[in-house]
């Protein structure tokens, strides 16, 4: 009997797109002789769509008409299943879309990536792919994740972080945090991904400006000491905190001085020179990249070890690619950020491995089953009824307690 995938993407997040291609991706990937795969369409306005036309990545260039074919959809947990709802129904429209056994989110950032659609099916006891609640929302905020990282002894820049209205009251001394930095430094909304608001200062007014840009898609900007000249290089992790495996090592675009991947670079095909680069549509697939990586096999150990240990600290799950930074001159490696879904679900790195990308999937979805029967062990709530005994006389001029 086969499973009923649900794929969820898109959501409101300025990688809104990324997702779609992401998505699209994973889910000609899926083995359809295993699988019944169901895309589920979240839109910039939080509706929850599904139809036959979500197959077809023609329908995206105007996203409004395509909406009108598909139906609008609601999920609910019926005798330990997820049944799709038509939100509206007539008198011979069907009462039910089928159900879903284990959903897998491809959705990158904002509501998304962050714990909140996460949240969304542990409500509705669903197994799904990836990080739980409590990984997903540290993975996309690199606040809490610096600290964490910082804590575990993991190599990270110098840095500070500052919400982004006390730039209006404490601009001096925000800047006198810059200056012990010493410029340039890197500024980063501390809940975006794809390069989105991240730009490079070098100096007083370049970084007010960036500061503005970075305050607009995150209430939280962090600020960091630009490492250079600098390689970019990402490992993916794949597993979970018990049983995980770090794939080879990659380099993203050329040895810079101070340069950023654009968001054009990662998605559009804007990426510099390599033997990698793919087509437009290709995602993080067509980014230019050295695969493996040209480093030394004793720095290419220290970076996989430094990926698990990351992967396991900040309690990640599923398939994540964590990036680093490593200095050209000094060979000092730092750990950027983990990105728990990341952009093409890092499949391309899994490949030089010798895993097929529907093998990878096959990985998520066992996964995903696997946390769900560790956590069906495991104690939530109690059997009682602690109001059987409840009084409302015996209650008045109390205001309760918790143990």
């Amino acid at each position: 009997m086969k499973l009923n995938v649900g794929v969820f993407f898109g959501g409101e997040s300025v990688e809104h797109e990324v997702s779609i291609i992401s998505a699209h991706q994973a889910m000609e990937a899926l083995d359809k002789n295993k699988y019944n795969v169901i895309p589920v369409y979240i839109t910039k306005g939080r509706k929850l769509y599904v139809g036959e036309d979500l197959w077809d990545m023609n329908n995206y260039t105007d996203l409004k008409a395509l909406q009108e074919k598909l139906t609008q959809v609601s999920l609910v947990l019926e005798d330990n299943k997820v049944a799709i709802k038509p939100v509206k129904t007539s008198l011979f429209s069907k009462k039910e879309l089928g159900t879903i056994d284990v959903a897998i989110p491809v959705m990158h950032g904002t509501n998304g990536e962050d714990g909140t659609i996460q949240g969304f099916f542990e409500m509705l006891k669903l197994p799904y792919a990836g990080c739980d609640l409590y990984g997903a929302a540290v993975g996309q905020d690199k606040v809490l994740q610096k600290h964490i990282l910082a804590d575990n002894d993991l190599p990270v820049t110098n840095w500070f972080w500052v919400y982004g209205n006390e730039m209006d009251e404490r601009k001096d001394e925000i800047l006198e945090k810059v200056h012990k930095l010493i410029y340039p430094v890197i500024l980063k909304p501390a809940r975006t991904g794809s390069s989105v608001g991240i730009a490079i200062a070098h100096n007083d007014e370049e970084y007010l400006e960036c500061f503005e840009d970075a305050r607009q898609y995150d209430e939280k900007v962090i600020t960091e000491k630009v490492v250079k000249p600098m390689v970019e290089l990402n490992c993916s992790v794949l597993g979970d905190g018990a049983n995980a495996r770090a794939s080879v090592i990659e380099q993203v675009g050329s040895v810079s001085g101070d340069e950023l991947l654009s968001y054009k670079d990662k998605y559009q095909g804007g990426g510099k020179s390599s033997s990698k680069a793919g087509s437009k549509s290709s995602g993080m697939a067509s980014t230019a990249r050295i695969v493996p990586a040209p480093i030394s096999e004793e720095q290419t150990k220290l970076v996989q070890s430094l990926a698990l240990k990351t992967f396991k600290v900040l309690g990640a799950a599923g398939v994540c690619r964590i990036d680093f930074m490593m200095d050209q001159e000094t060979k000092k490696v730092y750990v950027n950020e983990i990105n728990t879904i990341p952009g093409s679900l890092a499949f391309y790195l899994w490949k030089e491995e010798g895993m097929s990308f529907r093998e990878l999937m096959d990985n998520l979805v066992n996964l995903a089953l696997e946390r769900e029967r560790k956590r069906s062990k495991m104690t939530f709530s109690y059997d009682t009824n602690l109001l059987s005994t409840y009084s409302a006389n015996s209650a008045k001029g109390s205001k309760g307690c918790k143990a």
